[in-house]
């Protein structure tokens, strides 16, 4: 008995240690989205919705930026990403605290370093392609003040798999005369947008995969 709950509990061990992100990596907090009906009420007196200011619009496409993941399993890891993608930055005083962002991704064409994989990764278990072809993103709030190597909290509605959250996380954006430079890498939680297939019995995948963003969008001059 005792040996064989030294093997249950190694095995435990050997899961925690293998289907996941690193554990010191940013987490990325869920919430309901913005535009909801569900989310909590403000109080209009105090909190009247403002126009968005016109700054200079930068754009974001796949030659100038790229979006990639890492999906956890038992047996090690798969690296992806998507090879097209769209949107803008609307810079405000070159101020990121003032500005705001959007970036649309067609989710056909995802793509991993295991082509069984990518075809998988289309289909109904992951990101069911056919009944979703985008995925967006479009930011309500980014507040300076985060942690090292970040420097900037950005919060905003994701729109996945046909789930629409608010999802908060740190940032590295930095605005020179040529360019604003956009870093992001943290975990989400995969199953917040009813992404829940478990994988093999024998080889489990993690609920959490790895997204990282980044962005060099040039200034016109």
């Amino acid at each position: 008995m005792k040996i064989h709950l030294t093997a249950i509990f190694s095995f435990a061990i050997f899961l925690s240690a293998c289907a996941g992100p690193p554990a010191d990596q940013p987490k990325a907090v869920t919430n309901v989205a913005s535009n909801t009906n569900t989310a909590a009420p403000v109080n209009t007196a105090n909190n009247a919705a403002k126009p968005a200011v016109q700054g200079e619009k930068l754009e974001i496409n796949s030659q100038n930026s790229t979006v990639n993941f890492v999906g956890y399993k038992v047996t090690g890891k798969h690296d992806g990403g998507f090879k097209n993608l769209s949107g803008a930055i609307n810079l405000v005083n070159a101020k990121p605290e003032e500005s705001g962002v959007s970036v649309e991704i067609e989710t056909n064409s995802i793509f991993s370093d295991d082509p069984g994989l990518t075809e998988h990764l289309k289909s109904p278990d992951f990101f069911d392609v056919a009944k979703f072809p985008k995925a967006s993103f479009k930011s309500t709030r980014i507040e300076a003040g985060a942690q090292e190597p970040n420097n900037y909290m950005v919060t905003g509605d994701l729109d996945l798999h046909g789930v629409v959250k608010s999802i908060q996380f740190p940032a590295r954006i930095d605005v020179t005369d040529s360019e604003a430079a956009v870093k992001i890498k943290f975990r989400l939680n995969r199953k917040d947008f009813q992404m829940n297939y478990p994988g093999k019995a024998d080889n489990l995948i993690s609920d959490e995969v790895t997204l990282a963003l980044d962005v060099k969008a040039p200034r016109k001059k």
